[in-house]
């Protein structure tokens, strides 16, 4: 396993059980510490704005590239 800063984030590298090299955001793991403002929140709210804003921005690109009503 190895940690490494790529594609604008901190990726966590791994064998899967094929044997090919995979990655996943080390923010998906425990691999590096909670962001405070998760850890301060006790549970009551696990999401970053920076998380959150992003979402919010893909959702709506995503609403610009879907045709209305499918």
């Amino acid at each position: 396993m190895a940690v490494r800063h790529n594609w604008g984030e901190d990726r966590v590298y791994y064998r899967d059980e094929q044997g090919q090299l995979a990655s996943v955001p080390a923010s998906w793991t425990d691999v590096i510490p909670p962001d405070p403002v998760v850890a301060v929140s006790a549970g009551r709210s696990p999401f970053r704005l920076q998380d959150l804003l992003e979402l919010a921005r893909l959702v709506e690109l995503l609403k610009r590239e879907t045709p209305h009503g499918h």
